[in-house]
């Protein structure tokens, strides 16, 4: 069983990793993936029980808690964070005052009681006790939080995360006497998780707000009048009333009115589609002028938009190697960390000649040591980064599933691409006739009424009086069928030969052999078209990198040749069938790393063995989009190169925030090690190294130079 449940509270990256892996572990939990970016926890489990169980434990992580159906979500970035705000700037007050009275007032007034510390020798004045106080003032007003989930997490075996460190770093700096510092370091702490709160959350909503194709409503039109539903109880056969303003709630037929549709969100496209009665419209789309009725022509659930929600919100599930390493990385290092700080701390001054005079300088080093090494910098940035190439990859109608598809998107070194539907637009048309025209028209039309594949629509307006009976389509090679008693035969010339039937041989294009009852009738001559985009396409992607690009199609040698001359491949494999495509696939992977382009049924094995599948969404099989890693919306491949741009980009932006979150904290780790930086500048460190990480990700959505907006073109498949 599957369940995804939405959760509340969830702050901390790191944090999520940790419940991540807690669900995980419990007895009837199969899988458990937490998305931060998205506050979701996404289960499979064996009982409900187990799904209890799940529940439970998110519901006592910490701040965390399941929310309940239909609860509604925070408003606004700033009112979600508004207590958080208050308390950080009534902390900073206090302690800019404490501070105040420290430096300026310590000496003036009498003394109130004089104390040793670490052999030092303190006077305790009116106004340093003032200063004391609001000290604490300042610390508890932030850091009681901070202390309390310290004490429930250690309750629960959680020891090593970033309220820890902050805890312990904190009340070392007062058992050394140094409450400012203390004060400072919860402060600065929670600033930084404020402006972090913030800075994700405003990336949370702005990224889902591309996705945001799915009706709240839909009106449904029966007998007894008009009735207002979820989409979720849309079937196939149900009209809809859709007023201006309003989103097609599922994929389906205009059987009434006429309007223009703005299908931005789902392809990437400015540009408004005119519709009218017979027209295929999509969920999702948006509709700008006037009413109209449109029959659902699938349930809600395998419609266009439900597909792309699903594919968008699961996409979490597949992490990169980036983020699988920062997830190693993670719960390794803090322990190893707070290891080394006790060394540095209870070691390192018995080498020093004097233990006990050395030992709080040594302490006081040890707690700036431990103050950097907090990984959420990391952890935030990286899945960050990710999800906001993913999210404007999207705003051009290129789905990317997960972390994992742009990174192979990114690392791609060979190209191929199906031929029909892809390279070509799958236009089909009847050219030259060979043979006996009229009746190989005829047999053909008949046999062919019988298949869903594309090359079919050729002959759907060819008259005939024939009927064809129990029909079987061949996947590659046509369809077998019985007419008035004999076998009739419509396809390439394998399908004839398996028959025993002989032809003679027509050449390069597309060719569609008829033969009944062992007699071969006529060859028609199916005529495509190349896109105009695929050569630029091509060029593009070689551009980018791609050592090699090659076609693999089903159909004869000659065209293939043809067509790969046009658009500038390197090679052509010709005359495959399904099966013969794969081991071909697993060939060029020995090349490098392989990106695969196609649209039909008899690629999804293909999509599925490259490393990066890549599949038509706006005209391709639902197997084919399944099976795949990326998913073009519309059927223009100058998205592929621009997808590839974004996933470069996005996983350079990886890089980039590992290496220099490691490097800065490394750096100051050193710096507190030779006591040449405070307590105060380490906690800054952190929350600068974080912030500047976070800010950097966001660069994953800048816009490229203006994309072009080609003229949609109906496209097929047939190989």
């Amino acid at each position: 069983m599957k369940k995804k449940l939405q959760l509340k509270n969830l702050d901390c990256a790191n944090c999520a990793r940790a419940l991540e892996e807690e669900i995980a572990a419990l007895d009837g939990v199969t899988h458990a993936s937490v998305d931060f970016m998205r506050q979701s926890l996404t289960l499979e489990y064996e009982s409900e029980a187990a799904l209890a169980a799940a529940i439970g434990k998110a519901n006592s992580f910490e701040d965390v808690r399941v929310a309940e159906e239909g609860e509604s979500k925070a408003k606004g970035v700033w009112r979600e964070h508004r207590g958080e705000a208050v308390s950080v700037i009534v902390a900073a007050v206090l302690l800019i005052a404490g501070i105040i009275l420290e430096e300026a007032f310590a000496d003036a007034g009498g003394v109130l009681a004089v104390y040793s510390l670490f052999g030092e020798t303190v006077l305790l004045t009116p106004a340093l006790l003032a200063a004391y106080i609001l000290f604490a003032g300042a610390y508890f007003t932030v850091g009681w939080k901070i202390l309390w989930e310290t004490c429930k997490n250690i309750a629960h075996g959680r020891i090593f995360d970033e309220n820890f460190l902050m805890t312990l770093a904190s009340v070392g700096a007062i058992v050394l006497g140094q409450y400012a510092e203390a004060a400072e370091v919860m402060v600065l702490y929670c600033l930084g998780e404020l402006l972090q709160g913030i800075a994700v959350g405003s990336s949370r909503r702005s990224i889902a707000s591309l996705m945001d194709l799915k009706s709240e409503t839909a009106t449904i039109l029966s007998a007894d009048g008009e009735r207002t539903v979820p989409p979720e109880e849309i079937r196939k056969g149900d009209v809809l009333l859709v007023r201006a303003g309003e989103k097609i709630a599922a994929d389906g037929v205009v059987v009434r009115g006429e309007t223009e549709l703005d299908t931005k969100s789902l392809s990437g496209e400015a540009m408004l589609r005119p519709v009218t009665v017979g027209d295929t419209v999509l969920g999702g789309s948006i509709n700008t002028g006037g009413v109209i009725e449109v029959r659902a022509e699938k349930d809600y659930s395998d419609s266009t938009v439900a597909k792309i929600l699903d594919l968008v919100e699961n996409s979490a599930a597949k992490k990169a190697k980036s983020e699988k390493f920062i997830t190693r990385f993670a719960k390794i290092y803090t322990p190893v960390v707070v290891c080394a700080a006790l060394l540095v701390a209870f070691l390192a001054p018995a080498f020093t000649g004097n233990y006990a005079a050395n030992l709080g300088a040594w302490v006081y080093r040890a707690l700036t040591f431990l103050v950097i090494s907090c990984p959420c910098a990391l952890v935030i940035s990286v899945p960050l980064s990710y999800f906001s190439g993913i999210g404007f990859a999207a705003k051009f109608g290129i789905l990317v599933k997960g972390s994992t598809g742009l990174d192979a998107l990114a690392k791609a070194q060979i190209a191929a691409f199906d031929k029909t539907g892809t390279l070509t637009y799958g236009n089909f048309a009847i050219g030259q006739v060979h043979g006996d025209k009229e009746r190989a028209l005829a047999v053909a039309a008949a046999a062919e009424k019988n298949s869903s594949h594309p090359v079919a629509e050729a002959f759907a307006h060819i008259p005939t009086p024939y009927t064809g009976v129990n029909a079987k389509e061949l996947a590659g090679r046509g369809v077998v069928c019985e007419i008035e008693g004999k076998t009739a035969l419509a396809g390439n010339k394998k399908l004839l030969e398996e028959y025993g039937v002989s032809a003679p041989d027509f050449g390069g294009g597309t060719l569609v052999y008829v033969a009944l009852g062992g007699e071969y009738l006529g060859c028609a001559v199916i005529e495509d078209k190349i896109k105009e985009n695929a050569g630029e396409a091509v060029a593009a992607l070689r551009a980018q990198g791609m050592r090699a690009c090659y076609m693999l199609t089903g159909d004869n040698k000659e065209r293939a040749e043809a067509v790969a001359a046009e658009v500038g491949l390197d090679g052509v494999y010709a005359g495959l069938l399904p099966d013969e495509k794969l081991n071909v696939a697993r060939g060029l992977k020995e090349q490098g790393s392989l990106l695969y382009a196609g649209d039909g049924i008899n690629d999804a094995p293909v999509l599925v063995e490259a490393d990066a599948g890549v599949s038509m969404g706006g005209v391709g099989s639902d197997a084919a989009i399944e099976a795949s890693e990326v998913v073009l919306m519309r059927d223009d491949l100058s998205l592929l190169p621009l997808g590839r741009r974004i996933a470069k980009r996005t996983r350079g932006i990886v890089l980039q925030n590992i290496v220099f979150s490691i490097l800065i904290k490394v750096a100051v780790m050193v710096l507190g090690l030779f006591d040449l930086i405070p307590l105060g500048i380490a906690v800054l460190a952190d929350v600068g190294v974080m912030m500047l990480a976070v800010l950097n990700s966001f660069r994953t959505r800048i816009p490229f130079a203006k994309k072009r907006e080609p003229a949609a073109q109906k496209s097929a498949c047939r190989e």
